[in-house]
C-alpha cells in the first residue's frame, strides 16, 4: 500500500521554529524529527512507497528525504504543493495520483505509535476509514465526529458541540480505491471554493453515502503538534517510548 504524508503547512504557530523548517522536521528527541516517527510507523506495518507533500521550505525536507530511505528502507516521492498558505484539503489534492489506487493518509504533524496504522490496515477495505480517538476528553479545537444510525461517520468538523460527538479523528486515515476518484473529486470542489478549509471537509461531502467508516484505535498516547505546548508533549511521549 501507498502512504501519503502531508507536510507543507506553514507552521504559523510554532515560529520562530518554524520560519525555515517544516513543522514535520521539528525535533522530538535526540535522533528524531515527527516525521521520522511517522516514517518508521508507516515501514514497521510495512508500507514503503511514500509519497510526501511539500511546500513550507521544502528544501529543508528535500535534504531530508535520503536519510529517511536510509534509515527506514523507504522510498519518499515529494510531491509540490505550490500554496502552501492553503489549508490541507489542497495539499491532499496535489497528491490523488498516489492515492488512486488506496493508500494510508498521514498528517505530517501527529505523534502516535504504530499500532494506530496497524489498527487502520485491519478494517474494512471500503471507503474512507478514519482512526478516531474514542476515549480521551474532547476539546472545542478537537476534529469531532458524530456516528449514524448504521454505524458510519455521519459528521466530521471542529465546528461541532463536544456533546454527541463520538470521539476524535486523529489524522490518520485510509482512502480505499474504491472512493478514491469521488475523494479526488470532492476535494477539488473544496479547494477551489474555498481554499483555506481541510480534506475533512471534503470527507463530508461523501459522508451521506455511508463512505465515512471509524476506527477506534482505543487508549493510545498521541499528540498533534500544533503549537508550543503541543511540541513539548510531543517530546515527552517521545521519550517514553
Amino acid at each position: 500500500m501507498q502512504g501519503v504524508i502531508l507536510a507543507a503547512g506553514q507552521g504559523v504557530r510554532l515560529r520562530p521554529d518554524t520560519d525555515n523548517l517544516p513543522k514535520t522536521l521539528l525535533s522530538v528527541s535526540d535522533d528524531d524529527t515527527l516525521l521520522d516517527t511517522i516514517v518508521a510507523n508507516l515501514a514497521e506495518v510495512g508500507i514503503t512507497d511514500i509519497a510526501l507533500v511539500t511546500g513550507h521550505a521544502a528544501e529543508a525536507l528535500e535534504a531530508h528525504a535520503p536519510i529517511l530511505k536510509s534509515r527506514y528502507g523507504v522510498n519518499p516521492t515529494l510531491v509540490a504543493n505550490d500554496r502552501p498558505d492553503w489549508n490541507n484539503a489542497y495539499s491532499l489534492w496535489c497528491a490523488r495520483e498516489y492515492f488512486a489506487d488506496g493508500a494510508l493518509i498521514v498528517n505530517g504533524d501527529t505523534l502516535h505509535p504504530s499500532s494506530v496504522e496497524r489498527v487502520i490496515l485491519d478494517t474494512s477495505q471500503h471507503g474512507i476509514n478514519l482512526a478516531i480517538d474514542n476515549v480521551k476528553d474532547l476539546t472545542d479545537e478537537a476534529m469531532k465526529v458524530r456516528l449514524a444510525d448504521d454505524g458510519s461517520v455521519n459528521r466530521i468538523t471542529k465546528e461541532m458541540p463536544i456533546d454527541g460527538s463520538y470521539g476524535e479523528f486523529i489524522g490518520i486515515s485510509r482512502i480505499n480505491a474504491d472512493t478514491s476518484a469521488a475523494v479526488t473529486t470532492a476535494l477539488a470542489e473544496i479547494w477551489r471554493n474555498q481554499p483555506d478549509l481541510y480534506y475533512e471537509d471534503a470527507y463530508q461531502l461523501l459522508a451521506a453515502d455511508g463512505l465515512l467508516l471509524p476506527a477506534p484505535i482505543g487508549a493510545v498516547d498521541w499528540v498533534e503538534v500544533d503549537d508550543h505546548a503541543d511540541l513539548a508533549k510531543a517530546r515527552q511521549l517521545a521519550c517514553r517510548s
